[in-house]
């Protein structure tokens, strides 16, 4: 019999650790509730706004409109075929998440990203049911029971009430939002907006309500390369060594100013000691500084133990101390030189300069945006039909999508072989210059089918390039189209 015991090999995975933060005051609090507060606001109240855009068009200010595949924001209207404006949109949105990372660390992490909002949100409702941090831990520690039970029902109740809200709010902006408002709540809406609704109902309780920090770390790729958006001149949340070192009770004469309270600790929402230093499950929030602010105001000692600093400054003082502290058993704040936030460098440069370059190409695409555009499609069978008297004819498919709300009737002007024969089936009245006229409709497609006949003995290549002209009623070109005029050679 063996002696040896086996060794279990190491756990892959761990038990989550529940995350209670701690409620706190501040400015960086103070700030975050307005952020909070105007991308709630915007979120819920954007698809209930009214824009007039006439007859037969929807209201909507801002509409996903996927039954007549268009998008309505505000005054402007993007087709099918204008996808690529969406990923310009896309793509400025990236630059200018890289721009702020670059300047501001994870600012869009800490404030604005939906899961930190709505996290917060959630959070609030739970302490104003079950209490701040102690209390909370106390109720999850305790045995089941009546006020248990009741606590965490009503907790759960609020947040699938503050979840429905915002799975309908979302279904809202890919239909009007007063009627699927009032079909969603006489059971009258259709499968698919049932299913949606249902759909962001339950990821917004699972993500903000169950969770919660689990999100940030292992499910969002952000944090994962965000580093690489950083240089040392960048704003992040940082503990300042130079003054908090070595930790302490607050009456020691050798001791830093940090007393070791782990108020930090308790009020961050993914749980981490931001004297760790620079860490991937930091979203950059800056509660701590609001909660190490308060022990020191406490302590009568400086605030900005903890604080929004660049990694250059963070150096810079620890050389300083090195230097300064001969004599001294504690470095007075401000004592080590810092410089201030220089936001013109070369990283911030060259992506404000991309944002700027995106920029002025979507804008210069949509000035030359035509509100009128032509497609011209040839039958591809037959190649050419050959009349009685010999001459040749081609059959052509014209696509007018008007992109405007009104009605504008173009003349047809053909440019191509020599005497050729324009024809257009069920055309209106020609105009004054014995034109085809064309109508359009409004914000939609119309077809037309036009005949092109080419004299007999003209000696015509296999294929002639043939150029289809709209005129305005003034006579000038709105839009034109080239396609070919195929014969026998062909």
């Amino acid at each position: 019999m063996s002696l040896v015991q086996p060794i279990a090999p190491p756990a892959l995975y761990a038990d989550r650790l529940k995350v209670y933060p701690k409620a706190v005051t501040g400015r960086v609090r103070q700030l975050k509730w307005a952020v909070l507060m105007l991308c709630l606001g915007l979120y819920y109240l954007i698809p209930w706004l009214r824009w007039d855009r006439g007859a037969g068009v929807p209201d909507q200010a801002v509409l996903v409109d996927m039954r007549n595949a268009r998008l309505f924001f505000f005054w402007i209207e993007i087709w099918p075929q204008e996808v690529y404006y969406l990923t310009g949109l896309l793509i400025m949105g990236a630059l200018a998440l890289f721009f702020a990372s670059a300047l501001f660390g994870r600012v869009w992490c800490g404030f604005a990203c939906p899961q930190t909002v709505w996290t917060d949100l959630f959070l609030w409702v739970e302490r104003r049911i079950q209490g701040d941090r102690n209390e909370r831990m106390r109720l999850d520690a305790a045995p089941w029971s009546g006020r248990k039970l009741r606590r965490k029902a009503l907790t759960h109740a609020a947040w699938l009430l503050i979840a429905a809200a915002t799975g309908g709010a979302w279904v809202m902006y890919f239909n009007d939002a007063p009627t699927v408002a009032r079909e969603l709540l006489t059971g009258q809406a259709g499968a698919g907006v049932y299913g949606f609704f249902a759909l962001f109902t339950g990821t917004t309780y699972l993500l903000a309500g169950i969770a919660r920090e689990q999100v940030c770390t292992y499910m969002c790729p952000w944090p994962r390369f965000q580093a690489a958006m950083l240089d040392e001149e960048s704003l992040v949340v940082a503990y300042r060594t130079w003054r908090g070192e070595p930790r302490g009770k607050a009456k020691s004469s050798v001791a830093g100013d940090c007393v070791d309270c782990l108020a930090c600790v308790h009020v961050c929402p993914t749980g981490v000691d931001i004297r760790d230093g620079q860490q991937m499950e930091c979203i950059g929030c800056g509660l701590c500084v609001d909660a190490c602010d308060d022990i020191m105001r406490r302590l009568g000692r400086p605030q900005g133990l903890v604080a929004f600093e660049s990694i250059n400054n963070l150096g810079a003082s620890a050389a300083a101390v090195v230097t300064m502290r001969a004599g001294a058993s504690r470095v007075p704040a401000g004592m080590a030189a810092r410089t201030p936030l220089r936001l013109m460098r070369p990283r911030s440069l060259l992506y404000a300069g991309a944002l700027c370059a995106v920029a002025l190409v979507m804008a210069g695409a949509w000035t030359m945006r035509a509100t009128v555009t032509l497609a011209a499609l040839r039958d591809r069978a037959p190649l050419f039909v050959r009349l009685s008297d010999g001459a040749l004819r081609n059959a052509y498919t014209l696509k007018l999508a008007n992109r405007g709300h009104g009605t504008p009737s173009l003349a047809l002007a053909v440019d191509g072989p020599a005497g050729l024969r324009v024809t257009v089936a069920d055309a209106p009245p020609p105009d004054a210059a014995g034109r085809p006229l064309l109508a359009t409709r409004p914000d939609g497609i119309t077809q037309w089918r036009v005949f092109v006949t080419v004299p007999a003995g003209l000696g015509l290549a296999a294929s002639s390039p043939v150029t289809f002209r709209l005129l305005d009623a003034a006579g000038h070109v709105a839009v034109h189209e080239t396609s070919v005029f195929l014969g026998p050679g062909a």
